[in-house]
């Protein structure tokens, strides 16, 4: 079996090391069925995952009820759940929402709270979306520059500080959640919550994978040194460490810039020297770091969970990686399996 178990950093917890994104089940850009949704949960079980991720923000709650729809009758004691704290749901009308990027979502609006009552009324409504007892690990969600923008983000990443963060923290006293951390899409802004705060863990989207490894100046080795476990979501840049550098490949939700194209082909060259799949390679080089125990990919079918499975199998040689840092193309000092 390619999934395998990890325990999760300093906390009572073990994950396997990949996970369920289940923010494309919120309908992410375009609809997915209620079948298909239930099917590739049941598939990543199946596979032995244990570890699934979702947010009130994905689909507007619609991915916590059907994540909690599909585990609802699996015993409790077999899986691990995060969530997140920093924004409300209130019941509207359809015609009222602004439900850009997702599609089809469940009829709530959304609002940023980063308060410490917020945090609290949040994880609350997260459980009763899912209709199961608890979740394992609470992350404050998205008070980073790309949500906000720079000016906004000081602001609210200080009220989080102040309320979020208190309010986890009392929770993880209480045993209410075994792990807190901060879930955002710059690793700065993980690397600025460690030295601020008592954190377990840290979900960090596509800023540390085969084309970005500034996490490693900082973040990371705090990371080792606090034994604070991180999660990977967007560990294929969001389209282009899947497809490669093909005309309207997607870097970080956008169209590629030419540099980047330019350097993924480059990668592919010694992909194809070595017979190794460019997303086998994308996805097992997450595992190598130390502080890194999961990754989380997002798939909208069984049959892009199926190609994940097989490409955290797929035989990759030690030479792969020797060429890739010869060639400048990884960071010399990035783990490697």
């Amino acid at each position: 079996m390619a999934i395998k178990q990890r325990k999760f950093g300093r906390a009572d917890l073990t994950v396997t090391d990949m996970g369920f994104g289940a923010a494309p089940i919120g309908n992410f850009l375009k609809p997915i069925s209620e079948e298909t949704a239930a099917a590739m949960i049941e598939r990543a079980w199946a596979a032995g995952i244990r570890y699934f991720d979702t947010a009130p923000l994905y689909g507007h709650g619609l991915s916590e009820l059907r994540l909690g729809q599909a585990l609802r009758w699996k015993n409790r004691k077999d899986y691990v759940v995060s969530s997140k704290v920093g924004r409300l749901l209130q019941p509207a009308p359809r015609e009222s929402i602004d439900f850009a990027p997702w599609v089809d979502a469940a009829p709530f609006a959304i609002e940023f709270d980063y308060s410490y009552d917020g945090a609290m009324r949040s994880l609350e409504n997260t459980l009763q979306r899912m209709a199961i007892e608890r979740i394992d690990i609470a992350f404050i969600h998205d008070c980073d520059v790309f949500t906000h923008g720079a000016k906004q983000q000081a602001i609210y990443f200080k009220e989080a500080m102040k309320g979020c963060y208190r309010a986890l923290l009392k929770l993880r006293e209480e045993g209410v959640v075994k792990a807190i951390g901060v879930g955002v899409n710059e690793w700065q802004v993980c690397h600025e919550a460690l030295k601020q705060g008592d954190f377990d863990c840290f979900l960090l989207a596509g800023r540390y994978t085969l084309l970005e490894q500034e996490s490693l100046d900082a973040f990371l080795p705090l990371c080792e040194k606090r034994n604070a476990a991180v999660v990977i979501g967007g560990g294929l840049n969001s389209g282009i460490l899947a497809t490669g550098a093909v005309p309207g490949a997607k870097y970080n939700y956008a169209p590629a810039p030419q540099p980047i194209m330019e350097k993924v082909a480059q990668i592919e060259v010694v992909c194809a020297r070595h017979k190794v799949p460019l997303p086998a390679a994308a996805l097992q080089f997450l595992l190598a770091h130390p502080a890194i125990a999961v990754h989380v990919p997002g798939t909208r079918t069984v049959a892009q969970m199926e190609q994940n499975i097989a490409w955290i199998g797929h035989p990759v040689p030690s030479e792969f990686w020797q060429e890739l840092k010869q060639a400048r193309l990884l960071r010399e000092d990035a783990p490697t399996p």
